[in-house]
C-alpha cells in the first residue's frame, strides 16, 4: 500500500502548484515570480519550501549558495490522494454520496455531462 499523502494547507499547497508548473530544477525567484501575486516575503516563502521538504514533498538541492527544488510529488499523485480521502472521510467511503456531493457541488450541467463522459470511455 502506498504512503497516504498528507492533506497540505493553502499555503504550502499554493507552493507545490507553482512547483508543478514551472521546469525542473526550480530556482526560489522562478517561485517567488510564479507567486508574484501573493507578495509573499522571502523569508515566507523559504520557509514554505523547506516545510515541504521537511514533509517529503520536496527535495532541496545545493547548487553553490543556491538551493534548487525538485517536486518529489506529482500533482496527480496529490489530487489522487486527496480524492481518495475525501472520500473515505467527507463521504463515508461512498462513491454514492460522493457522487452527490459532486452533484450538488455547482457543477455546471456541461462539466457533469464531461465527467460522464470520461467514465464512460475510461479516460480517467
Amino acid at each position: 500500500m502506498e504512503k497516504e499523502l498528507r492533506r497540505l494547507p493553502d499555503s504550502e499547497l499554493e507552493v507545490m502548484q507553482a512547483l508543478w508548473e514551472l521546469e525542473e530544477p526550480i530556482c526560489r525567484a522562478a517561485v517567488e515570480e510564479k507567486l508574484a501575486q501573493r507578495r509573499l516575503a522571502v523569508t515566507t516563502l523559504l520557509t514554505l519550501l523547506t516545510r515541504l521538504s521537511d514533509k517529503g514533498f520536496v527535495r532541496i538541492e545545493k547548487d553553490g549558495r543556491r538551493s534548487r527544488y525538485v517536486p518529489l510529488v506529482s500533482r496527480k499523485d496529490y489530487q489522487a490522494a486527496q480524492s481518495r480521502r475525501f472520500v473515505q472521510q467527507v463521504c463515508g467511503g461512498s462513491i454514492s454520496a460522493f457522487a452527490s456531493a459532486l452533484c450538488d457541488s455547482g457543477l455546471s450541467r456541461e462539466e457533469l455531462d464531461e465527467l460522464r463522459r470520461l467514465l464512460e470511455e475510461d479516460a480517467l
